[in-house]
């Protein structure tokens, strides 16, 4: 069978078309290299914790950097550890045995949990207190004689670094 000329040109544009369209590789590899050594450079060190409508933190002009350890947060209402309620803080006011017990079984589990320490790491175990300004400071030494009790000797306090004017959180230790 005879094709048309319009038929023979179809023929060969559709024919020309069949080719498959390589990629180039090369220039998506220099983005993401180039992108690779950006994020490195840029990448901050500043630990920042995570920060609760519910705490107003204490101003300080400490420049310790936070870490980053077991977070215990006081609030207004509630005590939670690593954002698990514990306790009532009016019961802590109030000196109720359970509630300490409960924080104590708490860090018990925490500890238990950790199978990296050597029986000399748990010895001077890590916490950060992140306590509402307005919390009173009895409440807080109840916490950390808890926390003492129960190995975590290396506490620090969370403040807000009264130098910056952002929400960068600095933990003043206290040994």
């Amino acid at each position: 069978m005879k094709q048309s000329v319009r038929a023979k040109r179809m023929a060969r544009h559709h024919k020309r078309n069949q080719k498959s369209a390589k990629l180039s590789l090369v220039s998506l590899m220099d983005i993401f290299t180039i992108l690779v050594f950006f994020l490195m450079l840029n990448a901050s060190d500043v630990q920042v914790l995570q920060s609760s409508d519910r705490v107003s933190l204490p101003e300080s002009l400490a420049d310790t950097p936070a870490s980053e350890t077991l977070l215990l947060m006081v609030t207004k209402d509630q005590v939670l550890l690593q954002g698990k309620a514990l306790s009532n803080t009016q019961a802590l006011a109030e000196q109720n045995q359970q509630a300490i017990d409960a924080l104590k079984a708490e860090l018990d589990y925490h500890t238990q949990r950790r199978d990296d320490l050597s029986e000399d790491d748990k010895q001077t175990l890590s916490i950060t207190i992140m306590g509402d300004a307005s919390t009173p400071y009895a409440v807080l030494k109840q916490i950390m004689q808890a926390c003492a009790a129960q190995g975590y000797t290396n506490i620090a306090l969370a403040v807000e670094n009264k130098q910056d004017s952002g929400s960068a959180l600095s933990s003043g230790g206290m040994r």
